[in-house]
């Protein structure tokens, strides 16, 4: 079963302007991520940008290229007016890469690809990896997720989710407090990568935000608050660090000199 790979490339970025053109090893660093994703199984892989600076670059390197709205609220919106443009059938499987994702593994794309496939009762799939560290579980802009035995989501929270009351009824971190973590649950990080059924992204902008979403700032309780269940699966390889500073940026490209130079 195809499915096509859309990379939303925004220019404006609060903490980093320009961040899809920014130079990575001799190439705008969406080039990155248009490579990454086509080393994927994607039949498909389309760039969905506001902006004629990202356009001119992309399609000068040969990407397939979608201008979207400027005016989009989300992600989503802007993943579903592609789909519409598109005419993808309502079946048609959308994976969603952010295009400040230089390093990520091909191997993600097709996990949340197969997963629509494997659980035709699932609307969104999505992805997790374990977590360690109590400051993680405690840290807010740490998205947690708990989901069921066949990998259903119940929900996404910045809060510590589930709550170990027995565990740490003494304290928190935020409260200068060492705690450990329970041995007897996991704890799992949400990543940030999603495959959509074309059907559900044409209700979910005909949904109004849900008040858990208003409330923890997470958009993807918009779908579960209207009954859509999403699919979360372990990640088969970790992830790594997307761009969102000139740190980050930093990072990136040493990390991809290291590797030039061993490969040379």
């Amino acid at each position: 079963m195809s499915f096509t790979v859309v990379i939303p490339a925004r220019y404006a970025s609060t903490r980093l302007p320009g961040k899809p053109l920014a130079d990575v090893s001799g190439k705008p660093m969406i080039q990155h991520v248009c490579e990454r994703a086509g080393e994927s199984r994607a039949d498909r892989v389309v760039v969905a940008t506001d902006d004629e600076r990202i356009r001119s670059v992309c399609e000068g390197f040969g990407a397939e290229v979608v201008m979207t709205s400027p005016n989009h609220a989300s992600g989503t919106d802007r993943l579903e007016e592609v789909a519409r443009a598109l005419g993808f059938e309502p079946d048609h499987r959308v994976v969603n890469v952010q295009g400040d994702e230089p390093l990520i593994p091909p191997e993600l794309i097709n996990q949340v690809a197969d997963n629509l496939e494997l659980y035709p009762e699932a609307a969104i799939a999505t992805l997790c990896e374990r977590i360690h560290d109590p400051e993680q579980v405690f840290n807010p802009n740490v998205v947690k997720v708990v989901f069921d035995h066949q990998g259903m989501a119940h929900y996404f929270s910045r809060a510590p989710i589930p709550w170990a009351r027995d565990h740490w009824q003494g304290g928190t971190p935020l409260t200068g407090i060492d705690v450990s973590m329970p041995d007897n649950i996991g704890y799992f990080r949400h990543i940030g990568i999603y495959g959509y059924r074309v059907s559900v992204l044409g209700q979910f902008v005909s949904w109004s935000p849900a008040p858990t979403e208003i409330t923890e700032s997470l958009e993807q309780l918009r779908a579960l608050y209207n009954g859509a269940r999403i699919h979360v699966d372990v990640a088969s390889v970790k992830p790594p660090a997307g761009v969102d500073t000139e740190s980050d940026l930093q990072r990136v490209r040493q990390w991809l000199e290291r590797r030039n130079n061993d490969n040379g």
